[in-house]
């Protein structure tokens, strides 16, 4: 059992929880908590940590006794954990990497993300387009890390199954994504279109930008259209993840409603 900080394997946690290059260095990243470590692909696991308590509880321990695993003791799991109230697991995971091919999928539907800064906005976008049905998610590198630990819980599990590309140049994937025949709409507060206007049942890609700035002008430039979401009142404009499941959730109606009708 480790019963100290100061073990290697509990500093490197420590680390891969704190910094995005030992994460991306190493190809690993933590997951805690019993709900999200259940719907991690059994094949992506490297090694399970467990706390005394959850060790000791059969019911618990079922699950995860033929993985590799160490036991931790209370207190050093409490001091390596990300969250205040830990509840016993955390495990190692091998970083999947997908290919700009594995987001098209046959009928792409796509969100584009453009510098966004909030791990809980990231999070939300992922889990509420796996619901939505997006074959993918394009994310510029300046994004917030996909693997920060706030990321992951506000994901719910959605990380393992939704495929994702992290773009060295934004630009240059949009490019690309326009000769494959891939329209592009920007939620952009000068947009002309109303957001439910254009159909969206044929290939598609959604550009979001930074909370605070939007979209960067030579990446708006890019898209096919600029479309809006009606305001009321004094608002400007709606929280990114709520723009975005807007949006998702248009192109799922559209194509839920012609696949029904045939």
């Amino acid at each position: 059992m480790i019963t100290s900080s100061s073990n290697p394997q509990m500093k490197w946690i420590v680390q891969l929880n704190k910094k995005a290059k030992t994460r991306y260095e190493q190809r690993v990243f933590v997951v805690e908590g019993i709900k999200i470590c259940q719907e991690i692909p059994s094949e992506w696991i490297e090694k399970v940590y467990l706390s005394e308590s959850f060790f000791r509880d059969p019911k618990r321990m079922e699950q995860w006794q033929d993985y590799p695993h160490e036991v931790v003791s209370e207190r050093v799991f409490q001091a390596v954990s990300d969250t205040k109230t830990p509840q016993g697991i955390l495990c190692l995971v091998k970083m999947p990497k997908y290919s700009l091919e594995d987001i098209l999928g046959k009928n792409p539907h796509i969100l584009i993300l453009e510098d966004i800064q909030d791990p809980g906005n990231l999070g939300t976008m992922l889990r509420t387009g796996e619901g939505a049905g997006i074959t993918g998610v394009i994310m510029s590198k300046s994004t917030v890390d996909l693997f920060h630990p706030k990321v992951i819980r506000s994901t719910m599990g959605s990380l393992f199954r939704v495929p994702f590309y992290i773009a060295e140049d934004l630009s240059e994937t949009l490019r690309e994504l326009k000769e494959k025949g891939i329209s592009l709409y920007a939620a952009h507060l000068e947009g002309k279109l109303l957001y439910q206007e254009p159909d969206y049942r044929k290939s598609c890609g959604f550009l979001i930008g930074n909370e605070g700035n939007g979209l960067s002008q030579g990446i708006a430039e890019l898209a096919d259209a600029y479309i809006r979401i009606p305001m009321e009142g004094n608002v400007e404009s709606l929280n990114a993840a709520i723009a975005a499941a807007l949006l998702m959730y248009e192109t799922n109606r559209q194509r839920f409603c012609t696949e029904h009708n045939r």
